[in-house]
């Protein structure tokens, strides 16, 4: 297939060929906002309507002439800004969302139109209002040209490049709003691996599009990112070479040329499509990013939440991260984990409530519903009169994970442990991994296929395989298991694993894990 990338900054002589462009360019406090130390290059007003209609005649171009496959949006982190055009959608916003006490709160007294964006020392709540509008102004335009280009052509794929998912959520960019829009997007952060103790991955960015139906683009240089992606992404290795300059490289401004070691990786993800394709994940919990807890409230509460993100990582228990929006769409999860959800409106509560009625139960990490979506304090936590059979409540210095496996009824869907270690119940399950765990930097991801259950196996300690280990996966009811196979890259040839089912689950050993292994458990 073909691609069109349209960048999002505005070439060199555009000002000659379209004078009227100057009042498109992105403005902030202190003036246009540069391309980088490419100072003659400037970010264009996404929102600006003339802008708009000018690159929607870009992409009538690509989609009707050139029949490109994919749009790439590059660079899609700066939103709304000082410009003229901003600061009157920004009074819109506040008209059409804030009534008069709100406005009052916000500092407004007088006519909209002499409000402009906030300053550090302009009122909480008109700070909180430009955040949420900054966001969903950039989220409304990458919609809209997503929409625009599907009005001329319906199976033209989109997508763009806001960076990946970070510990917190960092305006303009809310993956949860954005993502909505296409179907696949960019991350260029740094390798992944373990250093000194020290996890560092992009599950987070291949969760959070896995859970929204969006494939994650990386840069593919190693068989650690590789088996990453094949592991957490929705059916996509990445970009695993370069054409630039005339050579093949590994990535944009490299002289490297493409690893060697990614061809077994390479043909595996290509021959062994059926360990793929139509995956679903397989989660017990559900982790709530909500929006206002994250921006509008003290970081510690934020915090909390990508605390809790990473223990689940690091213990590899079956876990999505998701949005509000997300919310009406529980029932597929066990549990709801709550870790740092100070701010929850009411419509958001009244979802969890339902959630709970229709059997659901909630994971309550730390202070919950204690004010509302705009950080206004409630007169009690929204949630506090919910019965102890439907809510497990814990304190951010509790054993976590117990309180989530309390959640989800004493046992996980997945959980892998040294065999040493094996306990006779069901109920065991690693905890949080930390210095001297014999597994620290083993992360996992579970899958289905009709009647498959797959573990992915991923070792980020790549100078050191994790050997004996035993695994132990959760059935759906009435299976019976007919075989388990080990499959990876690093071998020619699948090898059967011996497994013993019973109470509901199967459990097999797992020799060694190089870099990448999966475990192909499949019923009759």
């Amino acid at each position: 297939g073909s691609e069109m990338c349209i960048r999002d900054s505005l070439w060199e002589l555009l000002f000659q060929e379209v004078p009227q462009a100057e009042a498109w360019v992105a403005w902030d406090e202190q003036g246009k906002v540069t391309y980088g130390r490419a100072g003659y290059r400037y970010y264009w007003n996404r929102n600006h309507p003339d802008a708009v209609a000018y690159y929607q005649q870009i992409v009538r171009f690509a989609v009707n002439e050139i029949r490109t496959d994919l749009l790439h949006f590059d660079n899609y982190s700066v939103g709304p800004g000082w410009d003229p055009t901003s600061v009157q959608r920004f009074r819109q916003y506040l008209q059409k969302c804030f009534t008069p006490d709100r406005l009052r709160q916000a500092g407004i007294t007088a006519s909209l139109d002499s409000v402009e964006p906030p300053r550090r020392d302009s009122p909480p709540l008109l700070r909180f209002a430009w955040a949420d509008f900054c966001c969903q102004s950039l989220a409304d335009s990458y919609y809209e040209m997503s929409r625009y280009a599907r009005s001329l052509r319906p199976d033209i794929l989109v997508e763009c490049n806001p960076l990946g998912v970070t510990r917190t959520i960092r305006p303009p960019v809310d993956h949860g709003r954005l993502l909505q829009g296409g179907e696949a997007y960019w991350d260029e952060s740094g390798r992944p691996g373990y250093r000194q103790g020290v996890l560092t991955s992009r599950i987070r960015t291949l969760k959070v599009a896995r859970c929204m139906n969006n494939m994650a683009f990386s840069y593919i240089t190693t068989p650690l990112e590789a088996a990453e992606s094949m592991a957490f992404n929705l059916d996509c290795l990445g970009a695993v070479c370069w054409f630039e300059y005339g050579r093949i490289v590994e990535r944009p401004g490299s002289k490297v040329p493409m690893s060697e070691s990614l061809r077994p990786y390479i043909r595996f993800f290509r021959e062994r499509r059926d360990l793929f394709r139509g995956a679903e994940v397989v989660a017990d919990l559900a982790v709530l990013r909500s929006f206002p807890s994250q921006v509008f409230a003290e970081p510690r509460h934020a915090q909390l939440t990508a605390k809790v993100e990473d223990m689940l990582i690091s213990s590899r228990i079956p876990f999505q991260i998701i949005h509000e929006h997300q919310l009406a769409d529980l029932r597929r999860y066990r549990a709801l984990v709550l870790a740092g959800c100070v701010a929850l409106s009411d419509s958001q509560i009244e979802q969890l409530r339902r959630y709970v009625r229709q059997g659901g139960r909630l994971c309550v990490i730390g202070p919950a519903a204690t004010h509302d979506e705009w950080l206004t304090p409630r007169k009690q936590p929204a949630l506090d009169d919910l019965a102890n059979a439907q809510v497990v409540r814990a304190a951010e210095t509790e054993d976590l994970v117990a309180a989530m496996r309390r959640a989800c009824g004493d046992q996980f869907s997945l959980w892998v442990e040294p065999r040493a270690t094996v306990k006779s119940d069901q109920a065991g399950a690693a905890g949080a991994a930390g210095p001297g765990d014999p597994l620290a930097g083993l992360c996992a991801e579970l899958t289905q296929q009709p009647k498959r259950r797959l573990v992915h196996l991923v070792n980020y300690r790549t100078d050191e395989p994790v050997r004996d280990i035993t695994v132990r996966v959760a059935l759906p009811e009435n299976w019976q298991i007919q075989s388990v196979t080990l499959a990876s890259p690093e071998r020619p040839a699948d090898r059967p694993a011996e497994f013993r089912q019973e109470s509901g689950t199967v459990t097999f050993a797992v020799p060694e894990v190089g870099v990448y292994q999966i475990a192909v458990v499949t019923a009759r």
